[in-house]
This record gives C-alpha cells, structure tokens and sequence, in this order.
C-alpha cells in the first residue's frame, strides 16, 4: 500500500508540474485581449515609447483588410493585409510571443510600406484574433507561415516576391520554416533579434527567474508533448537554416536582454544559404528598428537589392 500511494502521489505531483508550467509557457486563453499600445516594462522602451506608440498607431490608422487562412490543423488564422500597389512583391511579417502584430510589425510595416511592398500581417496561432490556445515557439507556427504564402499565391499568383520577415518569436518562426518546401517565389528571409531554439530561449527564462533548469526543463518539454501535441526539441531556427535554400539577413542589438545576441552568431554560423548579420550596438529586444531606423532601413535595402527577384521592384 505504502509504494501504491508513493507512486499515486508521484504522479499526481508530476501531473500538477506539468499542467503547470503548461498554462505558464504554451496556453492562451480563449479570452485574450490585445492592446498593442501596452509596452513592455523596462527602461529600454521607456526611453523608446514616444516612438514605439507613434509608430504603432501609424500602422493601426492604415486602412487594411481583414483576410483569413485555415492552417494545416484545422485553426481559422486572421491577419491584416495592406495593399500599397498593383503587381508588388508581399512581405509576410510575424510577431513575438504574446506580442502583438500592431507592436512587433510597425517597424516592418513602415519600411515595406516605403518600398512599395504589399503587407500582410497575421495575427500569429493563439493570439489577437486567431483561434488557437497554444503558443508552440515556432515549431508549428512555422507551418502556418506556409499557409500564409499559400493564400498570397493563390489571390496575386506565383510569379511575384514574397519577402519573410519577423520580430523575436516571428523570426525563430520563419527560420524555422527555412527548411520547409518553401515555393520559388519565396526570395529572402528576414529575422529581427531570433532565438536559436525554443528549448533554448526557455531554459535561459527559466535559470533567470531562478528555477534549477535541469530539474524544470524535462517537465516543460513534457507538457508540452502532453497537452500542446508538439515536441520542444522537434526542430530549431538553427537546426532548419542548416537546410535553408534562402538568403537570410539577422538583426539583433547587443544589448538585448531576453534573447542574447549570440544566439544570433549562432544561427548565422549554422546557415547553408547566404546569410548576413547587422549587430546595433546599444539596442534592447526588438528595438534595432526604433534605436537607428537609417541604419536599419540602409540594412534592409542592400539586402533586398543584393535578392535578383526583389531588385528589379526596388528600382521603378
């Protein structure tokens, strides 16, 4: 009786860890609201807010259209598509965790948007207006980046550039789909401040808040395999780019305090295609845009150029 009971309360308790860091890690709720306006608490975006607010409600006072996509699971997917001209390449632009597309993609809006690019924002699975309860750090977000570029070859067709692109958990999610079968027009991958893993990125939360990571992790990942159907360590942004077929541009501040810079190093060492990385020096998480816009619109431009299909757009 007594190794009956141990055994009941020692599944009892490794069921209430999981559940646990479960909700703590993967969920969203049905219930969510989104206030893109909300900044996250630091010093680095007070400094920014003025701009970061600015430049949010630029995006939010643009007229777009409302579209939608079903993923390969069956989830209803919304995102906003702005059309800025006829027969133009689309950059495809995706958010950070429990982030908003308003926030993450106001930096990727206002430079496309001045390229002449057409925008499409999704709101990514179990965010904003999109169904889902699970937040899986790229790993199946990344198929719905393939959903994505199905719908915008099917209404503009196959014959004009999409441009990838992503902010912190976006980006990982669109390296992450580097080694998917990405259609032809699909020219060029740009990835602001990636993690290198979802496995990583979350045992460097987890040492920072003061959980022993070792014991933790195994319990995360297995939460994960349980009640969110995925597995953590199914693949990575620096497992896919070893497979990438793309260029790649990397943007990453060196003063970022929740995914380390070197993560990036990481990612660009591994990548197969060609790939660039443009450090900016004194720039917290996903504020290389709002700290040196010049140097980061300057960036972005030689890197699209330096792409055959997208060149020939940028010179009209």
């Amino acid at each position: 009786m007594f190794w009956f009971l141990l055994g009941f309360a020692t599944v009892l308790m490794v069921g209430w860890v999981c559940i646990y860091t479960f909700l703590q890690c993967f969920y969203s709720p049905k219930n969510r609201v989104e206030d893109p306006y909300k900044l996250i608490e630091g010093e680095q975006y007070e400094k920014l807010a003025h701009v970061i607010t600015e430049c949010t409600r630029v995006m939010d006072k643009a007229p777009c259209q409302w579209v939608s996509v079903t993923s390969k699971d069956g989830l209803t997917l919304h995102g906003r598509y702005y059309h800025t001209r006829d027969n133009a390449p689309t950059a495809i632009v995706f958010h950070g965790y429990k982030s908003s597309a308003l926030r993450d993609g106001c930096g990727g809006f206002a430079l496309s948007r001045a390229l002449g690019f057409n925008i499409l924002v999704p709101d990514q699975r179990a965010h904003a207006r999109s169904e889902g309860t699970v937040i899986s750090f790229g790993i199946m977000e990344r198929w719905d980046c393939l959903s994505w570029i199905e719908y915008v070859n099917q209404r503009f067709g196959s014959d004009l550039p999409i441009l990838l692109s992503g902010l912190s958990m976006g980006a990982a999610t669109v390296l992450m789909a580097a080694d998917l079968p990405l259609p032809e027009n699909v020219v060029g991958i740009m990835a602001d401040c990636p993690y290198s893993s979802p496995a990583g990125i979350i045992r460097k939360v987890c040492s920072e808040r003061g959980f022993p990571e070792k014991l933790v992790f195994p319990f995360i990942r297995l939460s994960a395999r349980l009640f969110g159907g995925f597995s953590l360590t199914e693949t990575s942004a620096k497992k896919a780019v070893t497979n990438a077929k793309v260029p790649i541009l990397l943007l990453h501040g060196d003063d970022d305090r929740f995914v380390p810079c070197d993560m990036s190093r990481g990612v660009a060492q591994s990548c197969a295609s060609p790939v660039q990385l443009e450090i900016f020096p004194g720039a917290g998480h996903g504020l290389c845009y709002m700290t040196d816009p010049e140097r980061y619109e300057a960036a972005a431009l030689a890197f699209f150029k330096s792409l055959p299909a997208l060149a020939p757009y940028l010179e009209e």
